[in-house]
């Protein structure tokens, strides 16, 4: 594939809201993350690090902030000394519950 194919393939994945959906969701942890705040609702850095085993600080970090960046979560000082912070979904972020579960539904009849 040529250069322009490529780029023009690319452009019109960016205007499926699929793939843009996927640019925003699709990283690894990302769906889990929205699934803890989805279940229990406001989490602390230390709550995501217990319950996702495996997930690098680092990683964590750059999906949180992805995620806030995207508008799905939002920061919230629950302490000022220290300083302490907790995730809350937005609004935005509240809306993609049916989605989640649809997956769990679908995990649990097929996977």
């Amino acid at each position: 594939m040529g250069y322009f194919q490529g780029m023009a393939r690319y452009a019109s994945q960016k205007k499926c809201p699929v793939a843009r959906t996927l640019d925003m969701i699709g990283e690894r942890w990302t769906i889990l993350i929205l699934r803890d705040l989805l279940l229990h609702g406001p989490r602390r850095y230390q709550d995501f690090q217990d319950s996702l085993a495996g997930v690098a600080p680092n990683t964590l970090a750059a999906r949180l902030k992805a995620m806030e960046a995207d508008g799905l979560v939002e920061r919230k000082l629950y302490s000022e000394r220290p300083p302490r912070l907790e995730y809350h979904l937005t609004e935005k972020g509240k809306s993609l519950g049916p989605v989640l579960r649809a997956l769990r539904s679908w995990g649990r009849a097929h996977a």
